[in-house]
């Protein structure tokens, strides 16, 4: 297999997919993606284009009927496309399915597993295409043996009922969780390929979802205020909040045994205890570059904030981090703050401005 150029990290080698997949005809007894949002909604309509058997379930009525009506569109500077596709609301969907991915908020996480666990199959898996450590509220429901991770990098936007905006590509690494190369998983690698021709099968795949969330935790920074992602990582003087949340979350990880790949620019080692500023700059500079083009300008959580006016997923993803990190010993003052800030927001007790950010110096 071969590794993209915008991917870092140590992937197993596999060998290329079977003749049944390459011709896009699903001989696996088709997908059901719970959650066809930004993220579900973008890699079901591409796997629909390459022939594959996909369903939908979504919680919102208008985005339901309007894919059942209209189809699924995607739009944005790499496709424009509509296809057509099945959609349910929970209370409506029948049948079980081997192959479920999951894409909802991570604070959703538990509420949807019970939700579609009687729809999974006795042998078949979820497959978690969330932010943060979803893995393990997953199989804590379904069990282990029936959850498989996934990390994922790639820009999509809700834009409207039956409308997505996909923004731009990015990583996408799938693994079992003990990091065994499974027939369900090496045909899994073969289908999530029909989306992103250079995703990555891993064995290791705890270490890219931790490295995901230092990367989350620069993202809900950039949710605090005005600027753009690209913009938010350039300001100078935020390079110390970079460093000490970077530092926070890489702490707990060694602390919980696992070591964090990057990813798109972001080097780990450029951001772990003791690493230098020089080495921190650098990381920050290639995420700039690899971000500045993209048209989704702003995280999804900054959209969560002030443009669809919701919670976001700090409590799922962002705030496990300094409680993980407590069990060992850690303190994670940055990362605290960075909660308590986000929740300000949603409070409707502070307004986006880029000073918001300067706060997170204070907590070092």
């Amino acid at each position: 297999m071969t590794v993209g150029t915008a991917f870092a990290g140590r992937a197993e080698t596999v060998p290329a997919g079977g003749e049944e997949i390459r011709k896009g005809k699903d001989m696996h007894g088709g997908i059901l993606i719970w959650g066809a949002g930004a993220i579900g909604g973008t890699l079901g309509a591409y796997l629909i284009r390459a022939g594959q058997d996909v369903t939908f379930v979504d919680v919102v009525p208008e985005h339901v009927a309007a894919i059942n009506k209209g189809g699924l569109s995607i739009e944005g500077p790499i496709d424009t496309f509509t296809v057509k596709a099945k959609a349910f609301l929970p209370a409506d969907l029948k049948g079980t399915w081997k192959r479920i991915f999951l894409a909802v908020k991570a604070q959703h996480t538990a509420d949807a597993v019970r939700a579609l666990k009687p729809h999974l199959a006795e042998d078949g898996y979820v497959l978690s295409l969330q932010n943060g450590l979803c893995e393990l509220i997953i199989q804590e429901h379904a069990g282990r043996n029936r959850t498989v991770g996934a990390f994922i990098n790639y820009g999509s936007d809700w834009l409207a009922p039956g409308k997505i905006l996909y923004s731009n590509p990015g990583a996408f690494v799938v693994g079992e969780l003990d990091g065994a190369t499974t027939p369900r998983v090496r045909e899994l690698y073969d289908v999530v390929r029909l989306f992103e021709p250079n995703a990555i099968l891993a064995d290791d795949i705890w270490s890219y979802l931790w490295g995901k969330l230092v990367y989350a935790s620069f993202l809900f920074a950039q949710g605090l205020g005005k600027a753009s992602i690209a913009d938010c990582l350039a300001r100078p003087e935020l390079l110390p909040a970079w460093r000490a949340l970077g530092a926070e979350v890489l702490r707990v990880a060694q602390a919980e045994g696992i070591e964090a790949r990057g990813f798109n620019g972001f080097d780990p080692k450029a951001f772990v205890p003791g690493a230098s500023e020089a080495a921190a700059r650098a990381s920050v500079e290639a995420m700039v570059v690899f971000n500045r083009p993209n048209p989704k300008s702003h995280s999804g959580i900054w959209r969560d904030l002030w443009v669809r006016k919701r919670r976001s997923e700090v409590d799922a993803q962002i705030a496990p981090i300094a409680d993980i990190g407590k069990k060992h010993g850690l303190k994670s003052p940055t990362v605290r703050r960075l909660v308590s800030l986000i929740h300000e927001v949603e409070g409707g007790k502070r307004a986006m401005r880029d000073e918001n950010l300067l706060e997170l110096l204070d907590a070092r």
